[in-house]
C-alpha cells in the first residue's frame, strides 16, 4: 500500500474499520439476506456493459461492526492505559446545541438524496453511495462541521474561509476534492449546490 500511495497517504487512510465490496453480473434473492447474517461491513454491487459503458448499481449494502484480528493483542496504546482518540461520535455529543442542530441539518441534506447511505467511521461520518459522497468532521472547539467532498476543485469556485482545494492534504475520507467549513445554517445553505454536485458526482 505504502509503495502505492506513499506514507503520507497510507497513514492517511482509516483502517479501523475495512469494507468488503462484492462485484458480480448478478446476485441471488438469497445474497443480500447472507451478507446481513455475517454481519461485517459488505456491499453487493452489480455491473451491466451496455456497448462501452460500464455502470453500476449498488444492490445490498450492510454497516456492519468491526472486531479485532483474532488474536491480536491489545495495541501499546491501550496496554498502558493511554486514552484512546476520541470518536467523531464522542465529539458529535460533547457539542453545544447549535452545533448539534446545524450537524441534524446537514444530516437531513445528505440523506434526503434516496440512495445516500450513513456510516459512522472513527474520525468522520461517511455519507456514501457507490463510493463515499461526503465525509463530515466536528469540530466543537471551533463550532463548525467540515465537510468533504468529492468534488474537483477546478470545476467549482472557492471562498477563503469557507471552501478550498485539499488536493496533496493526505484528508481522511475523500482525498483530492472540496473542503466546506460549515459554521451556521447559512453556510450550510450556502454549501447544498456544492452537497448535491458531490451527490451527483457519487
Amino acid at each position: 500500500m505504502k509503495e502505492k500511495l506513499g506514507t503520507e497517504g497510507a497513514e492517511a487512510v482509516d483502517w479501523s474499520n475495512p469494507r468488503l465490496v462484492c462485484i458480480a453480473g448478478d446476485f441471488t434473492d438469497h445474497d443480500p439476506k447472507a451478507i446481513e447474517v455475517i454481519g461485517r461491513r459488505m456491499d453487493l454491487v452489480s455491473y451491466r456493459i451496455f456497448d462501452d459503458v460500464l455502470t453500476l448499481q449498488l444492490v445490498a449494502s450492510v454497516a456492519g461492526s468491526s472486531s479485532p484480528a483474532r488474536g491480536k493483542a491489545p495495541s501499546a496504546l491501550h496496554a498502558t492505559g493511554t486514552a484512546s482518540p476520541k470518536s467523531v461520535q464522542q465529539y458529535l455529543d460533547e457539542s453545544p446545541q447549535d452545533l448539534q442542530d446545524l450537524f441534524a441539518d446537514l444530516d437531513e441534506v445528505l440523506l434526503s438524496h434516496g440512495d445516500v447511505q450513513k456510516e459512522t467511521q472513527l474520525h468522520y461520518i461517511a455519507y456514501r453511495r457507490i463510493k463515499n459522497v461526503a465525509t463530515v468532521r466536528v469540530q466543537p472547539r471551533n463550532r463548525m462541521l467540515v465537510v468533504n467532498l468529492r468534488l474537483d476543485p477546478d470545476t467549482v469556485e472557492l471562498y477563503e474561509g469557507f471552501s478550498r482545494d485539499v488536493r496533496g492534504l493526505g484528508c481522511l475520507g475523500i482525498r483530492g476534492g472540496v473542503e466546506v467549513r460549515i459554521r451556521s445554517h447559512e453556510d450550510l445553505a450556502r454549501a447544498g449546490d456544492l452537497i448535491r454536485q458531490s451527490i451527483d458526482a457519487g
